[in-house]
């Protein structure tokens, strides 16, 4: 086998007879795949990152949805998996927000309020995303454009169907990651370029 390939790949895989090193990668990626799946902390940090908003805002934006959150929690949320003090946040608190980011972005709407999902998906993530920045379809396939993925309007559709829907359509982790990045390439570059003037 080709020396490259022994200095990058973990030990445990080194033994494995493979006539071919690319296959050791491919076995490689789809055994540790569910380690790259998204997590609600990855969505937090992204939006906190798009935006740029500082601890109290955070806190801000979970007080819109009537949440009252601290410093302290925000501040583990945001932490790497990795780090002792992180702090894994469920569904229910990422709804919360994600609700607030609606109020903050669109303003908070007369009587009763949304109640946050105990169970989350990434269709609803991004549908949530979707209202809090007013976006129609054309404008999330140019999100998604921004970031080289692109999907066709039926296709984004079947997205914000009813689950019972038979033309609903999972949202995987590669179209809400490649939104999320779009976001940012569109909103984080235009507040530089806005602090730039």
């Amino acid at each position: 086998m080709d020396n490259r390939f022994a200095k990058v790949l973990p030990v445990n895989l080194l033994p494995s007879v493979c006539v071919n090193p690319f296959q050791i990668i491919v076995r490689w990626k789809n055994t540790h795949a569910s380690k790259y799946s998204m997590t609600n902390n990855d969505v937090l940090r992204k939006v906190r990152y798009i935006f740029d908003y500082e601890d109290s805002k955070m806190m801000s934006i979970f007080a819109h949805a009537g949440k009252k959150v601290s410093r302290e929690e925000v501040s583990k949320w945001m932490k790497k998996d990795d780090d002792p003090e992180y702090l894994s946040m469920n569904d229910e608190l990422l709804a919360t927000f994600l609700n607030g980011l609606i109020n903050e972005k669109r303003g908070k709407r007369e009587g009763e309020q949304p109640v946050p999902e105990k169970k989350l998906t990434n269709n609803l993530i991004f549908n949530k995303l979707k209202i809090a920045m007013n976006l129609r379809a054309d404008d999330v396939l140019e999100v998604l454009e921004l970031s080289s993925f692109r999907l066709s309007k039926h296709e984004l559709s079947a997205f914000f169907r009813n689950p019972s829907h038979k033309h609903y359509r999972e949202c995987k982790d590669q179209v809400l990651r490649n939104f999320l990045k779009g976001l940012q390439l569109k909103y984080r570059s235009a507040w530089g370029e806005a602090n730039q003037t």
